[in-house]
């Protein structure tokens, strides 16, 4: 048996960033490990440019979430000012962006993706460096110190994330917990009203057995969203497994 925090996530807007290159922003479709520290860190007040309590939140926790549904694609048409390049000048912030002198102000064009009404599940378990608690951590998401957000300050949560601590034998286990239903009376009332898909998607990190003991049907990939130094916007990589359940066999 192993103690897990588990929370949902819910929001009529969130956005999971990934790697943007020029005017596009993209999202994936469920949190990576970047964007959940992020959460934990919000919710304990541990600031941007505090390098050692960031490298202590991101070596205490491990990470799995469970899709419950990815919810819908939106794109957003952006119009952004920036200044123009100029030899021996360094923008190190928005600000200095904005007070560069106008005649040196561009305007370019952006794109940024949400995703519309998507459900997860977030499971987190303590590493063997770990320097926090999981009580720690649920009572920081119970009264969080920042204002927390699904991905962007426009996708604040739109339910409680209900985080509680419980044993459970296997991962899976965990991801498979039963919240209130956010709408209707029971969770097929929910189904139907959100429009749930049917498959869910578990997405873990560990090893391609660590979600229930059974590596079929488990697929591999590297994803570079393990946070490095947050100011700088610096990720490294990291082996992340994943496998697609059909609902009625999700527990």
């Amino acid at each position: 048996m192993m103690e897990y925090l588990v929370f949902r996530l819910y929001a009529p807007f969130a956005s999971w960033g990934e790697a943007a290159v020029g005017e596009s922003r993209p999202t994936a479709t469920y949190p990576g490990r970047g964007a959940i520290i992020g959460l934990l860190g919000a919710a304990l007040g541990v600031r941007r440019d505090d390098d050692e309590r960031q490298r202590q939140l991101r070596d205490s926790v491990g990470i799995a979430i469970k899709q419950r549904s990815p919810g819908s694609l939106m794109r957003d048409y952006h119009t952004v000012q920036v200044p123009a390049s100029q030899s021996k000048v360094t923008y190190r912030t928005r600000r200095d962006e904005l007070s560069a002198p106008r005649k040196v102000i561009n305007t370019i064009l952006s794109s940024r993706d949400y995703r519309c009404d998507g459900l997860w599940t977030v499971a987190v378990w303590l590493t063997p460096e770990a320097e926090l608690t999981l009580g720690d951590l649920e009572k920081a998401l119970k009264t969080p110190y920042f204002t927390l957000y699904l991905g962007r300050k426009a996708c604040p949560p739109a339910a409680p994330l209900a985080p509680r601590r419980e044993a459970f034998a296997q991962l899976r286990d965990a991801l498979d917990v039963e919240f209130p239903p956010l709408c209707g009376r029971n969770q097929d009332e929910e189904r139907r009203a959100l429009r749930l898909p049917d498959s869910v998607v578990y997405a873990w990190e560990g090893d391609a057995k660590a979600l229930d003991g059974n590596g079929h049907g488990v697929e591999s990939s590297e994803v570079w969203d393990v946070p490095l130094n947050r100011r700088r916007w610096q990720f490294g990589p990291r082996a992340e497994y994943r496998r697609i359940v059909q609902a009625r066999e999700d527990g």
